[in-house]
């Protein structure tokens, strides 16, 4: 079934780029012929419309970036969970941030670890590279922190953060502990391959078996540089499941896109277009619902502060760091020279008026319900 959500996000995808949602007509200068460039629809699960927010915030978190060794932490769930949340996206997912922010924040409080005060941005991604659910939060966190007295800096081994043990333990514990709460208050629904979870006795087992289980937390070797932060950014944050990049061919058969497998490299599959829209839109997010978020010294309330204080402990100034067009994804750029004659302009002549299109139901496959 075709939720009401994922039915707006496919509706607006379908225009995306086309005479419904109007335009510009262009006409170069020299031959004579007209093009017509049709608006973007903006929507934050379209492949093709996310540069122009990515370069804005791209420029934004460079500024942002402080001089020290930058860590890549990854929290992830058990299949189970992410079953689970297929029913319950809004509530599993705000536990999922709550959870690893915590964790972090809490391990680091600890003297044991780093005994200091951090901040992070993490990023919520849902899928796999064949498009399967797989939620999991990326953590971009600087190599230390400010002391709990706030007069010194507390810098973390170059080559080390916190142990992936720890966090793990630590987020499993939170974790579960927030989904007992959420079962209590009824915020959850059980359905499906779920149903059984709907009783007491079946939610308890579950919670159980997932106590014993080790939770895969991942700690990644730091980045090298501010640079190399910026590219994963920029590759990172303002993308959806699957890039038309990645897409190879279009046939009645199925379409056919890369994929990268962590054992066997790179690696082409094709589905058809059923199956490829059913996995797309697994990962539709609630309406309303921030996938990127900051934290610790890096929340919204009191970051500028709270940088500067970072820098002047540091003894740094502000950063500098050049953002490059290949860390940028590409924007819609007026059309210049003409692709007919190949030695015109093409100039913008008018404005194109939105065209209706049929209805969505048209083109949804068939026995797909949309109520």
């Amino acid at each position: 079934m075709v939720t009401p959500a994922q039915r707006a996000v496919l509706s607006t995808l379908g225009r995306c780029h086309t005479a419904a949602l109007g335009g510009h007509l262009y006409r170069c200068d020299t031959c004579g012929a007209e093009r017509p460039a049709y608006n973007s629809c903006g929507n934050r699960h379209c492949p093709s419309c996310l540069g122009h927010k990515s370069a804005k915030w791209l420029e934004e978190r460079a500024a942002e970036l402080l001089p020290v060794p930058y860590f890549h932490v990854v929290f992830t769930v058990p299949a189970e969970v992410a079953a689970l949340a297929l029913g319950n996206k809004k509530a599993l997912y705000s536990i999922l941030f709550r959870a690893a922010s915590e964790t972090l924040l809490e391990a680091a409080r600890n003297p044991e670890h780093l005994g200091a005060d951090i901040g992070f941005l993490a990023i919520l991604h849902t899928w796999t590279q064949t498009l399967l659910h797989h939620p999991h939060i990326h953590c971009i966190v600087p190599g230390g922190g400010i002391s709990p007295d706030g007069t010194r800096w507390v810098k973390s081994r170059d080559d080390f953060f916190i142990h992936f043990l720890v966090l793990s333990r630590l987020f499993r514990g939170k974790f579960l502990a927030y989904l007992v709460e959420a079962a209590r208050a009824g915020a959850l629904r059980f359905a499906g391959a779920t149903a059984p979870l709907a009783t007491s006795a079946g939610f308890a087992a579950f919670v159980e078996n997932q106590r014993a289980k080790d939770w895969v937390v991942y700690t990644k070797a730091p980045f090298g540089s501010p640079e190399q932060v910026l590219k994963y950014l920029a590759r990172y944050t303002h993308r959806v499941a699957i890039s038309d990049r990645r897409i190879l061919d279009i046939q009645d058969a199925g379409v056919t896109f890369r994929y990268r497998d962590n054992a066997r490299g790179p690696q082409v599959m094709t589905l058809d277009g059923v199956e490829l829209l059913r996995r797309f839109l697994l990962h539709v997010l609630p309406t309303c619902f921030v996938r990127i978020r900051y934290f610790g010294l890096l929340a919204h309330r009191g970051r500028a502060e709270n940088l500067k204080r970072c820098r002047a402990l540091i003894g740094a100034t502000p950063a500098s760091v050049p953002i490059t067009p290949s860390q940028m994804r590409p924007t819609d750029e007026e059309p210049d020279r003409c692709p007919f004659c190949g030695v015109g302009r093409l100039r913008n002549v008018g404005i194109l008026s939105p065209a209706p299109l049929p209805d969505m139901d048209a083109w949804l496959p068939r026995g797909w319900d949309t109520s």
